[in-house]
């Protein structure tokens, strides 16, 4: 039960901000309120809010009643700095606009933007923001500018506190400014006259003290996220910018930042990369000094442990294997406007690494393939830490900087530290122009004397750090609760105080964000630890990251895969604590809706996911162990008679087809909605755009003597329910249209015996039902082989979703191809194209884009149109199967801002029935295969 104070904050603020937006639900608190990091606290409240006012309303009643407030933007932060056993408020809808401006010299963020996102907004001007961390595709700007979150490139200079053009804020007693509105800021100078002559008189007396301004200066000439940011009390002298800078790496304790405009930087055409192997980390680090005077744009250095990490993966260089222990690469990137300029930069800086023995000779490439492998090896080291970590630990990745000329010695320092506290598998990389080193080791915090080894690690690397080296404790993950009680030992009392009271003077009753940056509890750092109990064997690799969250479907309805894996993982707590009580019972309750009915099961997390963790599949194997005999006999006998039910659907979507054109959509969708109401959301919900049924195939005999053949495999979708809409009747279904086309570029069509009965097991897959999945995917591929003669000819599907099915579970013999592969490879050469001047848009579904074919989707529209539209942040279409129909909320959830993306386009095409039934009900467009459109822009070209 919660405290009288918390109930009494939700009555006041619902009277104002929507329930939905509101919640208590206790599985939802715990799976809802972890981030990146190796810490827990449940909140009390989660509250999403949608715009400024709902802000001021939760600072308001928070505040009447002393209750902290933590924000949390994407919860990628690793230091503790986004969790709270408060009140949560998290970004929801309303959040994520941007504005780019000034020939894209500035842009104006909200702080809910994923920042990936702003960059593909300003890459048409070859321009980016300039933080670029590694989350930038999962994090958002409010936490890149709470965190001052850097990256590869950034380094000291083009990050947040450096291209910081204007910020809006959101302080604690409800106050707006905005530092970019003349009109705001007059109005804050006189609301606000005593915070700001405050700023202005610490700023006075540090410039008075030549020793602590001396100290500021010479923290910040390396990377620095411990603390605030007290270089703004020197570099600025008007108090409102120096008010914008503190909130950069304030980390929510200062204030809530609700917008801000960047001065964007030039993001080059044309890179290059090298892996160059020195023979030992000295002479790494002795080659950095000599790198920073040419044109790197990135040097990131990596030990041997590192690359040892990585070698076994697929695609590593076999090299790798080869190298003595002592060997420490430097992955080089240099960048420029043209190919001429990034020669001569290559052989620069080659020139300048001539005296050097390397232990192979300095090869750059700017070759797309061989640049992305290089890379590969950078991004899969905190991966392959986390894919071998043992169930139940934790990976932890540090995050310290060091003088340049310290560098070596204090990189080989980590390393002996390894070695005393057995952290056998640690590996040590990071960007080496900054001297900022990450080091990744694993975790478990459920052993006591395991929590004392890394409370003991820890102690000495702080010692080592600050007293040996004078580095940096964080030099850009922020100091959160990890690092929050060696604040003073790191700079020292006198900027300590000046710390604590900047944050007496935006915070004074101490609300915001409590315990993060200044705490008293010198042991803060190892309360609070998350354990992360096994909960099922393809989620366990989860540590939590939220690099999944972006494109996940459910992202705004329910849970996320990250959500999902917590909310299991408390199950299974509680389920060790109290057994199989009643209240696990509810639990396990409250689960269902957000954690299994609600997933897409798409398998798009696993493409973002540093471990490559499938949460749908995990979902699926749920499914199934809900399922009982019941269940799994009647699936049985629906694979067994597969050809009864797919004409039963076909003609049950004539009749209903017949019923929508005399009665009218008005009707049937009113009479849906109550059928659905009254039998308790168990019966479809009809919509406007269902499909009609579709006639038996025709098989004609095949000319043995053409050389074209093909094996046409229509999905079980196809068969049935592909049919026009009664939007668009006149359409021919699509195996009709797609055995049209074949027959124009000269094929002969062969299909497969029995083709009715015939399933790749994806209808069954979605559900749980996995063994008559498999069942079927073997029918399958018996039929197949036979028909192709043993994989000789190629077999062509009209459905993404069950091609790439059947490309994991059938014969590897067989050659598998879906629309936009076997167009692109059969068709072009024997179609005549005649591009039509329309604007269309297109819909990469999930398992086209798993397949790698997005761009190749793109590549075959452009050339049968004059204008493309891909609204590329809109990833999953959520109607996954026939969940549009069962839960159609997850349909609408996932398409939120598509009908805005392609209002101007005549029509969409996609690869996949379902995915197009739910793209056209939320687009206000038709959405058809992309075969329609191959179909009606060629003509025969004979040879």
């Amino acid at each position: 039960m919660q405290p009288k104070k918390y109930n009494d904050f939700r009555r006041a603020i619902a009277r104002k901000i929507p329930e939905k937006n509101i919640i208590t639900d206790p599985l939802k608190r715990v799976a809802i309120g972890v981030d990146a990091s190796f810490y827990r606290l449940v909140p009390q409240i989660i509250v999403d809010v949608e715009n400024e006012k709902q802000v001021r309303i939760i600072l308001q009643e928070a505040r009447r009643r002393s209750l902290p407030v933590t924000f949390r933007a994407a919860g990628t932060s690793l230091s503790g700095q986004s969790i709270t056993d408060s009140i949560l408020v998290r970004l929801g809808r309303g959040w994520d606009r941007c504005r780019i401006y000034d020939e894209a010299r500035l842009i104006q963020v909200q702080p809910g933007l994923v920042g990936g996102l702003a960059n593909r907004q300003l890459a048409v001007f070859d321009r980016k923001i300039g933080p670029d961390p590694a989350s930038i595709d999962s994090a958002k700007i409010g936490g890149i500018l709470a965190n001052n979150a850097s990256g590869m490139c950034c380094g000291v200079e083009q990050n947040s506190y450096q291209t910081l053009e204007s910020i809006r804020l959101i302080l604690v007693d409800g106050t707006v400014i905005d530092t970019g509105d003349n009109k705001s800021v007059d109005d804050f100078r006189k609301s606000h006259t005593s915070l700001l002559h405050d700023l202005a008189r610490i700023r006075q007396r540090v410039l008075e003290n030549s020793e602590l301004a001396g100290r500021i200066r010479h923290k910040f000439k390396i990377k620095n996220t411990t603390g605030y940011s007290l270089n703004a009390l020197i570099d600025f002298e008007d108090p409102i910018d120096i008010m914008a800078h503190l909130m950069i790496g304030s980390e929510g304790t200062l204030a809530f930042i609700a917008d801000a405009v960047y001065r964007t930087v030039i993001e080059h055409r044309h890179k290059a990369s090298a892996l160059i192997l020195f023979t030992n980390m000295e002479e790494a680090c002795r080659a950095i000094r000599l790198l920073r005077r040419q044109s790197v744009a990135a040097a990131e250095l990596m030990d041997r442990a590192s690359l040892a990490s990585v070698e076994d993966k697929p695609g590593m260089p076999e090299f790798l294997k080869t190298l003595d222990k002592s060997v420490t690469a430097l992955l080089v990137e240099t960048r420029a406007g043209d190919p001429q300029k990034l020669a001569g930069q290559i052989e620069q800086i080659t020139s300048c690494l001539a005296d050097f023995k390397t232990v192979m000779p300095i090869s750059f490439t700017s070759a797309a393939e061989e640049y992305q492998n290089l890379w590969k090896i950078r991004k899969g080291l905190f991966p392959a830490v986390g894919a071998v970590r043992k169930t139940g630990t934790t990976v932890i990745i540090e995050d310290v900087a060091f003088p340049i000329e310290k560098l070596a010695r204090a990189a080989l320092e980590l390393q002996t530290l390894f070695a005393k506290y057995h952290y056998n598998e640690a590996i040590i990389f990071g960007h080496a122009f900054e001297g900022n080193l990450h080091f990744v080791f694993t975790q478990d915090f459920s052993i006591e004397t395991e929590v004392i080894r890394y409370r003991d690690f820890m102690a000495e690397v702080v010692e080592m750090v600050v007293t040996t080296y004078d580095g940096s404790l964080k030099a850009e993950h922020g100091t959160g609760r990890n690092m929050a009680p060696f604040v003073e030992k790191e700079w020292g009392t006198a900027a300590f105080e000046l710390m604590k009271e900047i944050k007496e003077l935006f915070d004074p009753d101490t609300l915001l964000n409590p315990g993060v940056i200044i705490n008293e509890d010198a042991e803060i750092h190892i309360r609070n630890l998350k354990s992360l109990p096994a909960t099922h064997e393809v989620a366990d690799k989860c540590i939590e990251c939220g690099f999944c969250e972006p494109v996940c479907p459910s992202r705004d309805l329910s849970f996320t895969p990250r959500q999902r894996i917590a909310g299991r993982r408390e199950l299974s707590r509680r389920l060790a604590a109290e057994g199989k009580s009643r209240e696990l019972k509810r639990f396990s309750r409250r689960y269902q809706y957000p954690g299994l009915d609600t997933c897409a099961a798409d398998g798009l997390c696993a493409t973002r996911c540093p471990v490559g963790i499938d949460t749908g599949k995990m979902v699926k194997a749920l499914r199934e162990e809900a399922h009982g005999w019941p269940a799994q006999s009647i699936a049985g006998a629906v694979g067994s008679h597969f050809g009864i039910v797919a004409k039963t659907i076909s003609h049950t979507l004539d009749v209903v087809d017949i019923a929508h054109n005399y009665t009218g959509t008005a009707f049937m969708e009113q009479a849906s909605v109550l059928a659905r109401k009254a039998t308790f959301n168990r019966l479809p919900l009809w919509n406007r755009e269902m499909p009609s049924g579709v006639a038996k195939i025709e098989t004609k005999p095949v000319d043995c003597t053409n050389p074209l053949q093909v094996v046409y495999f229509p999905s079980c979708a196809s068969r049935a329910m592909s049919g026009p809409s009664r939007a668009e009747t006149g359409l021919d279904d699509l195996p009709k249209k797609t055995a049209s086309l074949l027959k124009k570029a000269g094929y002969e069509i062969i299909y497969p015996e029995n083709l009715d009965n015939l399933c790749c097991g994806q209808a069954f897959e979605s559900k749980g039902f996995l063994t008559e999945a498999d069942r079927k995917s073997r029918e399958l591929s018996d039929r197949l082989l036979y028909v192709s003669r043993n994989g000789a000819l190629p077999i062509l599907c009209d459905t993404s979703p069950c091609l790439q099915r059947m490309q994991a579970t059938l014969d590897e013999r067989l050659e598998l191809y879906e629309p936009i592969e076997f167009v692109l490879r059969f068709l072009m050469d024997r179609l005549s194209f005649s591009r039509k001047d329309i604007r269309i848009a297109i819909h990469p579904t999930c398992s086209t884009r798993k397949m790698g074919l997005e761009t190749r989707l793109l590549e075959l529209a452009h050339a049968c149109a004059t204008e493309v539209v891909w609204p590329e942040d809109i990833y999953c279409c959520g109607f996954a199967g026939d969940r549009g129909f069962n839960v159609p909320e997850l349909n609408e959830s996932a398409l939120h801002g598509l009908d805005e993306h392609v209002c101007t386009c005549d029509a969409g095409y996609s690869t996949s029935k379902t995915c197009e039934i739910g793209l056209a009900l939320h687009s206000g467009i038709p959405y058809r295969s992309i075969l329609y459109l191959v179909d009606e822009v060629t003509g025969p070209k004979w040879e």
